[in-house]
């Protein structure tokens, strides 16, 4: 098993970090983790109402503990909030995981993932060009790779075909951002993550989804009648991926300064066994109705990180098991459930 101890970055190697969506599932992780290395955080985020605020006040809570975090409430489709916030900081590295989130909800309110992850992205490169940002790295998703029959899903795939205006928003960031580096050296680093999972997680995603609706006593729906499989990944790892992705430093491929990581665990799951993992862990059986596929949804995420792993020598590894376990000790204590 690779690198399973913790890397550390250089305070010295940095001067100032911009976080995007610092109150989200993987930026609050990833902000704590950076913070208690003592790096100097600016974290923006917009407390939208797409899931429970209350929980990103929570988060929002724990990281000012911090000295080292300066707190931004507003949007990343304010370019001029940017703007101000880019001349004010001598930011070194941008992080960028703001964005409109969910496969389903694109199809009730396709508009704020238009003005998030299109205009606020857009927003974010023209910042980082005009400051000669050193790196930045961005949130993609293993969403662009649609229904593609090839597994596990390489970077070197062709994703021409989303099937879910999220992952066409995905896909064009991309494309965006190797359009900045191509035509202004912009170093650029995407991130297609493989549903992330853990502690303080996404209340609109399966996991804690789920966990609500078995401790509450009400049915959850499982869709394609539970043939469908997910290559969880849980939250630490993606964060030890991350970091060791900003220590290797940004890509110097004079030809591009443009790059994409898979970061997902390897390892699909059945959604079925997911579910019968959890119901041990709650100590309870679900009320299961099964549902025909919706929309949007793919069959099966599976992720190739033969290039992850060569670069920054870390495997994600943790199982379905320690990861549910994990996740549900935490949701019992936040929960206050005996």
């Amino acid at each position: 098993m690779l690198g399973k101890e913790v890397f550390i970055i250089n305070k010295a190697d940095t001067k100032s970090i911009l976080i995007t969506g610092c109150a989200g599932f993987i930026g609050f992780h990833l902000s704590k983790r950076l913070l208690e290395e003592g790096l100097q955080i600016v974290g923006i985020d917009n407390i939208n109402d797409y899931y429970d605020r209350w929980l990103k006040f929570d988060r929002l809570d724990l990281l000012k503990q911090y000295e080292s975090i300066n707190f931004v409430n507003g949007s990343i489709d304010n370019m001029d909030l940017l703007m101000e916030l880019f001349e004010q900081n001598d930011f070194d590295l941008v992080i960028n995981l703001a964005a409109q989130a969910g496969v389903r909800y694109s199809l009730e309110n396709p508009g704020s993932y238009i003005q998030s992850n299109l205009v606020g992205f857009a927003n974010i490169l023209e910042c980082c060009k005009n400051h000669q940002i050193k790196h930045l790295l961005y949130a993609s998703s293993s969403s662009v790779y649609g229904n593609n029959k090839k597994t596990p899903s390489s970077i070197n795939d062709r994703v021409d075909h989303p099937i879910s205006l999220y992952a066409a928003t995905k896909k064009s960031n991309e494309l965006m951002a190797h359009s900045y580096s191509h035509t202004f050296n912009l170093p650029t680093t995407g991130l297609r993550f493989f549903t992330v999972y853990g502690p303080w997680g996404r209340p609109d995603m399966a996991l804690f989804k789920f966990a609500n609706s078995i401790i509450n006593g009400n049915p959850i729906e499982v869709y394609n009648y539970g043939n469908m499989k997910r290559d969880f990944t849980y939250i630490d790892d993606v964060i030890e991926s991350i970091v060791r992705i900003i220590k290797n430093g940004p890509p110097t491929d004079s030809s591009s300064y443009y790059k994409l990581y898979n970061i997902g665990n390897h390892s699909p799951v059945n959604l079925n066994y997911f579910i019968e993992t959890l119901e041990k862990q709650l100590g309870t059986k679900a009320n299961i109705q099964y549902m025909p596929m919706v929309p949007g949804e793919v069959l099966e995420t599976y992720a190739d990180i033969d290039q992850l792993v060569h670069d920054i020598q870390y495997s994600p590894s943790t199982s379905i098991e320690e990861g549910i376990a994990k996740f549900v000790e935490w949701f019992k204590e936040y929960k206050k459930i005996n």
